[in-house]
């Protein structure tokens, strides 16, 4: 029967240097824990006082949409619809009419009677700005379209158009006397006519049965009937 071989002190001497390199292991990671920590103290702080403080956009970060007007306070908006026509997530809504002597929105022949933009589709991509033909069209630098419900994230067109400036009368109103739409695009109006009111405002906003046109959720129109009632 053969002996079992003694253990020499070689393996009890390895025995006792991992115990020691484990030792040691244990006492660096805090310490290199904690000199990250320390080197930290120093560094320039990133933290955002958002929405105490506002967040600055780029020039032209892509945000909310804007309906512009003329100098005069006229819709640049013709109603054509190419703006619907290229968003790739369907997230538009435009219905054209015809401007008339006695409601008059933009300077040309129709305007955009109802005008919507779903926020819970559209992407901000700005396709629909690029195929607005007047310039009528533009994307601000507001981002804060968070909502509760999915009903609040629709825009309708009195949340979109641009608000008046000095010079301005709110459509409806008159066409600058001896102007006509050209010479609209070409820059010479540059405010109202001295005189100038505000047309009564009859069928804005409305469908031929007195009904508001209004979006659902689902991304379809619907005529809102007690609107109209």
């Amino acid at each position: 029967m053969s002996e079992k071989p003694e253990l020499t002190g070689s393996s009890g001497s390895a025995g006792s240097s991992g115990e020691s390199g484990a030792a040691g292991e244990k006492f660096q990671n805090p310490v290199a824990g904690f000199g990250v920590t320390f080197k930290a103290m120093f560094k320039k702080r990133l933290t955002e006082q958002y929405p105490e403080t506002p967040k600055v956009t780029a020039p032209r970060f892509h945000g909310r949409h804007q309906l512009n007007r003329h100098p005069d306070g006229l819709e640049k908006c013709v109603g054509c619809e190419l703006c619907a026509w290229a968003c790739p997530a369907d997230a538009i809504y435009v219905e054209g009419a015809d401007n008339t002597e006695e409601e008059r929105y933009s300077p040309g022949e129709r305007y955009g009677r109802v005008y919507q933009i779903n926020y819970a589709r559209c992407i901000l991509c700005g396709l629909c700005i690029e195929a607005c033909p007047t310039r009528a069209l533009t994307m601000t630098n507001e981002f804060e379209l968070a909502n509760t419900t999915r009903e609040s994230l629709i825009y309708t067109k009195d949340e979109l158009l641009a608000g008046l400036e000095e010079g301005m009368v709110d459509s409806p109103h008159a066409i600058f006397p001896g102007m006509d739409e050209q010479d609209y695009y070409r820059g010479l109006v540059t405010e109202a006519a001295p005189g100038t009111v505000q047309q009564p405002a009859l069928s804005k906003g409305r469908t031929e049965t007195g009904a508001s046109v209004v979006i659902t959720p689902d991304g379809k129109a619907h005529e809102d009937e007690g609107a109209g009632a």
